[in-house]
C-alpha cells in the first residue's frame, strides 16, 4: 500500500509558474513509477506526466510539454511538478498518482493522491 500526499497549489496569474510536490509513503513506496493528473470542472481526468522509479524515463501530456517538469527525490520519496509559462486552461485540480511503472501511471495508477487546486488567472 502506498499513500500519496499531493501539495503546492494556489493561485498564479498567467504567465507564472508553481510547484507541486507529492510525499509517498507506505512499504516498498520508492520503487514505484510516478505521475500527476489533473481534472477541470465538467472535464475528464487528463494525464499531465509520470517518471520511473529510476528517474531516467519521462513522459507528459501534450497540452504541458516544454512547459512543465516532473522530478523525483527518490531519498525524500517525494515527486515534484514544476510548471511554468501557466495558462488559465491549466486551471484544475491536480492528482499526484503512483503505479508499478509509467506505462501503468499513464493509463491507470494504482494510487491516487487527494488533489491539490491550481489557479491560473488571465
Amino acid at each position: 500500500q502506498v499513500q500519496l500526499v499531493d501539495s503546492g497549489g494556489g493561485l498564479v496569474q498567467a504567465g507564472g509558474s508553481l510547484r507541486l510536490s507529492c510525499a509517498a509513503s507506505g512499504r516498498a513506496g520508492s520503487s514505484y513509477a510516478m505521475g500527476w493528473f489533473r481534472q477541470a470542472p465538467g472535464k475528464e481526468r487528463e494525464f499531465v506526466a509520470a517518471i520511473n522509479w529510476g528517474g531516467g524515463i519521462t513522459k507528459y501530456g501534450d497540452s504541458v510539454k516544454g512547459r512543465f517538469t516532473i522530478s523525483r527525490d527518490n531519498a525524500k520519496n517525494t515527486v515534484t511538478l514544476q510548471m511554468s509559462s501557466l495558462k488559465p486552461e491549466d486551471t484544475a485540480v491536480y492528482y499526484c498518482a503512483a503505479g508499478r511503472t509509467t506505462a501503468v501511471v499513464t493509463v491507470g495508477p494504482t494510487y491516487w493522491g487527494q488533489g491539490t487546486q491550481v489557479t491560473v488567472s488571465s
